[in-house]
């Protein structure tokens, strides 16, 4: 539709590929000095083995343009990730898988909204399953139980920087994980996401 010339109402086609492609949302979170898992691509075995050298198990498997968490796996040894890769590498001729360090922290997530402004935020909600269990799959509470007003300041202050640099307008959702002290960022996604009619009902 973008490319035929219609007006597509809130985040433009760009931000969401600066969002949903990892190699180049790496770029935003490096401009931010935001943190992330240790991660690279592949597009073939010989890649991937080499990437995995330089990363160490255990890692998150997934497809780089990735929907939903789809096709997502835990690795923790070579044998395991050449069965994962080859599944994943065999969807279609181009495709690149994304291998990302696996952190053992505690998962928060929030909702926001966002004009390409300013960013309203009603929550930050805990996941009591280890990371790495998808959100969908985890149970997350409101408000965190854990999480002391330091920390939630800078998630909070991440939150907005991460939304004005993608130009976000309309909802986004952000997946973090706290490991040793440490805030890293997981994923953005810009779009609606399964928690807002959870924390709307619960924040009003």
């Amino acid at each position: 539709l973008a490319r035929r010339g219609y007006r597509i109402l809130g985040s433009t086609v760009e931000n969401i590929d600066r969002a949903e492609e990892r190699g180049t949302f790496d770029r935003v979170l490096q401009e931010l000095g935001a943190k992330r898992p240790r991660g690279g691509g592949a597009t073939n075995l010989e890649q991937v083995g080499q990437v995995s050298r330089e990363i160490g198990f255990p890692l998150v498997v997934r497809p780089s343009y990735v929907l939903g968490g789809r096709a997502m796996d835990i690795v923790y040894e070579e044998k395991e990730l050449e069965v994962v890769s080859k599944r994943a590498l065999s969807a279609s001729s181009d495709q690149e898988i994304w291998m990302d360090q696996y952190l053992l922290g505690k998962e928060v997530e929030v909702d926001a909204i966002a004009d390409g402004e300013k960013v309203f935020i009603p929550g930050i909600m805990e996941h009591l399953e280890r990371a790495g269990v998808h959100s969908g799959d985890s149970i997350a509470v409101y408000p965190p139980q854990t999480l002391d007003a330091s920390m939630q300041e800078r998630i909070i202050a991440l939150t907005e920087s991460l939304a004005r640099s993608l130009e976000i307008k309309g909802l986004l959702n952000i997946q973090y994980v706290m490991y040793r002290g440490e805030l890293y960022v997981l994923e953005v996604t810009p779009r609606s996401s399964r928690t807002v009619p959870f924390l709307s009902k619960i924040a009003g």
